[in-house]
Parts: C-alpha cells; structure tokens; sequence
C-alpha cells in the first residue's frame, strides 16, 4: 500500500510539471508535464492515472497541497488536501499531510541537479520526456547509491571473515633467541 504525496510546480515558461512520490522512501512514481499553467486541481486526474499506470493499484491515498482544492479526481484513491490549521483532523492523518512537506527537497534536487530547471529538448514532446527523464535520473542515483551502500557492506564483511581466519590461533612465538 502506497501513500502518494502530489505537488505541482512551474517548470519551462508555459509549462508545469506535476509530481508525485511515494511517502516512505521518496521514490518518485509520476512526472507529468502540462502545457501551460493549469490550475493544479485540474492536473490530478491526468497525474493519477499516470501514477496507475505505473505501480498499479496499490495507492491508497494522496495527500496534495491547497493549489489542489476543487480538483476533478473521482477515482477510489482517497485525496487529502493540506489545510492551515489542524482543526478536527485526526492526529495521524495530520502527520501524513506534513509529511508531504518532504516532497519540496525532491523538487529541488530535480531541478538542480537533473536538469529540470532548463529544457533543451524541442516541444510539447520534449518537455515531457525531459520530466520523466529527470525523474528516472532521480530514482536510479538512489538506487545506485543503494546498491554500493549494500556491496560495501558485503566487502567489509568478507574483509572480517579474512582477518579471523588468516589470524593466528596459537600462542604468539618471539623471534628474538633465548
């Protein structure tokens, strides 16, 4: 079960690009990119069903901010807009909709160090396809990063499992004569 934080954001002029990522971990599911400034509520619907297409059905909820209130999703995930105040909402829900917060580094990093800032590819078509680039960029330096976390490990556990066998069990000898 997934939890998807959206958010929307002006990308080239004339165009915006709506995100979504998982809750836990960060792994962005969805880069879509919008001809225009639609309003955000009217990007949803669009950003959802790229988010199905990719991890399935496994979204449970959505958890946008206030550009998207008055959105146009009807669909069986349940979408949690951000609010000011707390008010009646339940604690652990309220945690969720801060924890979409987290999502602004995100962008960041897109747009700073994966080239999501500047467009230098052609058109409607180029716009998109530099989005989903940048997000597949974002996902595979995680998951490099990931894997060389894992195999460093691994090395400097074969590198403990040599220093006890290759160390002597007796008891030490001198090489200095008697």
């Amino acid at each position: 079960m997934f939890y998807v934080i959206l958010c929307g954001k002006p990308y080239e002029f004339g165009n915006k690009v709506s995100v979504a990522v998982t809750s836990r971990g960060g792994w962005l599911v969805g880069a879509k990119s919008f001809t225009g400034n639609p309003y955000d509520g009217h990007t949803l619907a669009e950003q959802m069903k790229q988010v199905r297409s990719m991890i399935g059905d496994r979204v449970a909820e959505a958890h946008v901010d206030m550009g998207y209130r008055g959105h146009d999703y009807s669909g069986d995930v349940v979408v949690h807009v951000d609010k000011r105040t707390r008010g009646r909402t339940p604690k652990s829900l309220w945690r969720w909709m801060k924890r979409r917060a987290a999502v602004e580094p995100s962008i960041g990093h897109l747009k700073n160090e994966h080239r999501l800032e500047r467009n230098r590819l052609r058109g409607i078509y180029g716009n998109a396809i530099n989005a989903m680039l940048a997000a597949a960029a974002m996902n595979f330096h995680k998951l490099l990063r990931a894997f060389w976390l894992y195999f460093l490990r691994g090395l400097l556990a074969i590198r403990g499992q040599l220093q006890l066998i290759l160390t002597p069990i007796g008891p030490q000898m001198s090489s200095r004569p008697i």
